[in-house]
C-alpha cells in the first residue's frame, strides 16, 4: 500500500521530512525513520534523509511495511469496552495504563490487553501499536477509538486529520479562572526537558489549538471542558501550563498540590464523536467521571 503527498502550502518549505511526516501521518517519529532506513520514502522517486529541507511541489511515496509478526505477547488485562463491531471498538482507558509498548514499558499495556481480548486488529502503526489510532497519555483515562481493520484505521485517521473526529476532556486545573478562554500556538520540546512541551509562536512546531470551558469555579481550583481541533503530544496538559494554571497533579507540568493526592493529572476524556467507516452514522458516546475525580470535586466544593 503506498501514501502520496505533495508539498503545496509555502509553510512547509524548509520544514524538515520528517517532521511533516509525523503531522500528515498516523506514523510515529520513530516508525517513519525505521521506513525511511529501509528505503521505503521517497522524495521524487529519491531517497532523502530524514532532515532533508522539503520545497514547493516535492512528492512523497511512503511504502508501507508488509504485516509482520507482532511479539508484543497478549496479556489478560482487564478491557473496559464501551461499544464494539466488526471495524473498531470504544474502551474507557484506565488511567496509569500505557497504551503501547515502548523503551521503557516492554508489557502490561493497552495493546497488550487488545491482543488477549480482541481477535483482529489494525497493522498500519507497525506491530508495537496495533489497533491504535490515537492515544492518550498514561495518566490520562477515558474514551479511545481502537480499529479492527487497515480500512477503518485510515478512515478514522483522515477523521482525526479533517476534525470530523472530535474529542472533549474534563480537566481540574490550579486557580480560579471565569471565563472561556482559547489557547493556540505551536508546541515542541521543551530544550531543558525534553520530557515536556512547550507552547511557542514559532512554525518550527506542530500548531495547536484548545478550546476550554468553564464548568464550574471552587475558591482554588477550576474544572474545565476541553476540546481539541488539534491532538498533540500533551497539548492540554502543555497548554494549560503555559497560562500558569496547570493541571492538578500533573507532576510533569508542575501541578502538584498538597491538599490533593492524585495518582497523575485530573485530566478524563469523557466524550468522543465520529463519523462509523463503513455505515457512515455519526457515533457520539460519553461517560461519566471516574469515581476518584467525582470525590475529589466534591470534596474541594465543601
Amino acid at each position: 500500500m503506498m501514501i502520496n503527498l505533495e508539498i503545496k502550502d509555502e509553510a512547509n518549505i524548509d520544514e524538515r521530512l520528517d517532521i511533516f511526516l509525523v503531522s500528515h501521518t498516523n506514523f510515529s517519529r520513530s516508525f517513519l525513520k525505521t521506513l525511511n532506513e529501509e528505503g521505503r520514502i521517497l522524495v521524487n522517486d529519491e531517497k532523502k534523509k530524514s532532515g532533508y529541507k522539503l520545497k514547493l511541489g516535492d512528492k512523497i511515496t511512503i511504502e508501507e511495511r508488509p504485516i509482520q509478526t507482532i511479539d508484543t505477547r497478549p496479556e489478560n488485562i482487564p478491557l473496559d469496552i464501551i461499544y464494539e463491531d466488526n471495524d473498531l471498538l470504544v474502551i474507557n482507558k484506565q488511567a496509569g495504563l500505557v497504551v503501547h509498548p515502548c523503551a521503557s514499558t516492554k508489557s502490561h499495556t493497552l495493546v497488550n490487553a487488545l491482543m488477549y481480548h480482541i481477535k483482529n486488529l489494525s497493522t498500519i502503526n507497525g506491530v508495537l501499536r496495533p489497533g491504535i489510532v490515537h492515544r492518550l497519555d498514561k495518566d490520562t483515562g477515558g474514551l479511545m477509538i481502537v480499529a479492527k481493520n487497515d480500512n477503518a484505521h485510515r478512515i478514522l485517521s483522515e477523521q482525526l486529520k479533517d476534525k470530523t473526529l472530535n474529542r472533549e476532556y474534563k480537566a481540574l486545573i490550579k486557580g480560579r479562572i471565569k471565563d472561556n478562554f482559547i489557547v493556540e500556538g505551536y508546541l515542541t520540546r521543551n530544550s531543558k526537558n525534553r520530557e515536556q512541551m512547550v507552547l511557542t509562536q514559532s512554525i518550527k512546531g506542530k500548531y495547536s489549538k484548545t478550546i476550554f470551558t468553564v464548568d464550574a469555579v471552587f475558591d482554588h481550583y477550576t474544572l474545565l471542558n476541553c476540546k481539541l481541533t488539534t491532538g498533540r503530544t500533551h497539548q492540554i496538559r502543555a497548554h494549560l501550563k503555559s497560562i500558569n494554571h496547570p493541571i492538578v497533579g500533573d507532576v510533569l507540568y508542575g501541578g502538584v498540590d498538597k491538599n490533593i493526592k492524585t495518582n497523575g493529572q485530573l485530566l478524563f476524556a469523557y466524550k468522543i464523536n465520529f463519523i462509523h467507516p463503513t455505515t457512515k452514522k455519526n457515533m457520539q458516546f460519553q461517560i461519566d467521571l471516574p469515581l476518584y475525580f467525582k470525590n475529589i470535586l466534591e470534596k474541594i466544593s465543601k
